[in-house]
């Protein structure tokens, strides 16, 4: 059983797309299709930008593993920020400013 996993996420995420990432629902998104979890791996993740959103997948890095690297209910996910990476997400990707 892991006890907890940490994640980094790249600096350029938006603050929309970290509040999206610290939600309940989020975790739980992890917990249940992500796994087992090895230091260096990288998920790549959806963060809802709202209707007709084209985000970019995010990619979260796995920094640290407490156990066997097996997410369960009890797994506890912390974020944390590392350098960025180019990432372009948040509500601008709706615009004519936004990536095409």
């Amino acid at each position: 059983m892991t006890e907890r996993v940490t994640l980094s996420f790249p600096a350029d995420v938006s603050d929309w797309g970290r509040d999206q990432l610290t939600t309940n629902h989020m975790k739980a998104y992890l917990r249940k299709t992500k796994g087992p979890a090895r230091e260096g791996d990288v998920w790549d993740v959806f963060l809802d930008v709202g209707c007709c959103g084209d985000s970019p997948d995010v990619p979260l890095r796995v920094e640290a593993v407490e156990g066997d690297g097996e997410l369960t209910e009890e797994t506890e996910i912390e974020f944390v920020e590392r350098e960025a990476c180019g990432v372009q997400s948040g509500w601008e990707v709706q615009s004519e400013a936004g990536p095409s």
